[in-house]
């Protein structure tokens, strides 16, 4: 029943917010803390211990802090609102549900491991001064814009790890009571999608001045982002003996922490990128698990 739960929640989240978005946007102010208790219940999982750096995170690393700001600077002289769409998307850190993916597909999660907190870590240090530059804080002078941003990113990203592990070290049997419920932070996952999709909707139907036909082919390019970044980290990955956790580290967004970015410090319609990403990332997602099940049976 829970797996089943598990399968269409996403559908199912996305539906609920987006047929009851004028409620659900009242529940808006939940997200942050959402994301903190999300984060908090999944970095439990992982002991640093684990972790060992190599060059290949380096390399997932610039694709995904340097590889957003090219792709920004090619799009902005055409469109600044799919500019920053598509920024986000590649900037976005790595999901910490791609380590359960990674393992289900047979690769390193202690490899993953290590990128998930390289790249919340260094998300959380680039953001604020990315934002102040590229997003609705930018009319602000540098510092008072990097203040106010970084006061609410870098606690939300930096305190669930570093508390995750305070807590494996002080409080061992807390901690392992925070294991065994950990499909809490699954329920939390399923509330904030629903929030973040109900609060995506509410702008896309009550926008002053609509811009459907950017809207469109920002989901589009979503799309195409999505691919390459699948494609470029397995390529990557390859290389370095670690192809499949590759491809999650740069290809599986934490796409909650996209959208609120996105409505929160970017231009609204940017939140769009990252709200098709979750269809696109988790569709890619279902293909490779089905593929390897089905060559399994054939083995």
């Amino acid at each position: 029943m829970i797996q089943t739960l598990k399968n269409w929640m996403l559908p199912i989240a996305m539906l609920t917010g987006a047929l009851f978005h004028s409620y659900i946007g009242l529940l808006s102010f939940m997200t942050p803390t959402l994301i903190f208790c999300m984060l908090f219940l999944t970095f439990c999982k992982i002991s640093p211990k684990h972790m060992r750096f190599t060059r290949l995170h380096i390399w997932l690393l610039l694709i995904q802090l340097c590889g957003s700001l090219l792709i920004y600077g090619a799009i902005f002289p055409f469109n600044q609102e799919i500019a920053q769409g598509i920024l986000i998307c590649i900037l976005a850190p790595t999901a910490t549900a791609a380590a359960v993916i990674t393992g289900m597909l047979g690769g390193s999660v202690a490899f993953l491991a290590g990128f998930v907190f390289l790249s919340n870590v260094a998300v959380a240090l680039a953001a604020p001064v990315i934002f102040s530059f590229l997003g609705t804080n930018s009319t602000l002078p540098f510092w008072e814009s990097f203040g106010y941003i970084g006061r609410q990113v870098v606690p939300l990203l930096i305190f669930p790890l570093f508390g995750a592990w305070l807590v494996q070290y002080l409080l061992p049997r807390f901690h392992r009571w925070l294991l065994s419920v950990q499909i809490l932070a699954f329920y939390m996952w399923s509330l904030a999608l629903t929030i973040v999709t109900g609060r995506t909707v509410t702008f896309l139907l009550e926008q002053p001045d609509p811009h459907y036909a950017n809207e469109v082919l920002l989901a589009l390019l979503a799309l195409g982002v999505c691919i390459c970044q699948f494609w470029l980290g397995r390529r990557m990955g390859k290389k370095y003996g670690n192809t499949i956790a590759g491809g999650q580290g740069l290809g599986q967004k934490n796409t909650i922490l996209a959208i609120w970015m996105s409505q929160i410090y970017l231009c609204p319609t940017a939140a769009v990128g990252p709200a098709a990403y979750v269809l696109w990332q988790n569709i890619i997602n279902s293909w490779q698990l089905w593929k390897k099940r089905k060559s399994e049976i054939k083995q």
